[in-house]
């Protein structure tokens, strides 16, 4: 139904109603059960997750080692709704797993979701710092 109106959609943090962007913040809604304050805080643990786990896949010597944290990402991306990563980190699993080598295309395609992502959390988690409102 094409009828969405402002008032009908999920905020995180309680600040507006949702943006497009790189996060569904419907489903992030749904999981966080309607909770503003639950939404914020897995934005801030999934900022820190990509982080560690991207700067782990830049450090992989092995296909195996790289592997572990780019499934990280993966199930981390799907459970707040960051579908653009979850696609990005799916194309180069399935390419690792068929035994091709590292594209570095398709790391440079995480990062840049990635940072695109980290953006879109320092500016919600902003909007909920004081005096920003």
């Amino acid at each position: 139904m094409a009828g969405n109106t402002a008032a009908h959609q999920p905020t995180a943090g309680g600040n507006g109603p949702v943006r497009q962007g790189p996060i569904d913040m419907l489903h992030l809604a749904k999981q966080a059960m309607g909770d503003p304050g639950l939404e914020l805080e897995v934005l801030r643990v999934f900022d820190d997750m990509v982080r560690v786990n991207f700067e782990r896949l830049e450090r992989s010597t092995n296909v195996a080692d790289l592997l572990v944290p780019l499934n990280t990402l993966k199930l981390a991306a799907a459970g707040v709704g960051a579908w653009s990563l979850v696609e990005h980190a799916k194309v180069l699993e399935a390419e690792l797993k068929a035994g091709l080598p590292v594209n570095p295309e398709r790391v440079d395609d995480i990062e840049m979701a990635i940072e695109e992502l980290r953006v879109f959390i320092a500016e919600r988690l902003a909007l909920d710092e004081p005096g920003i409102h």
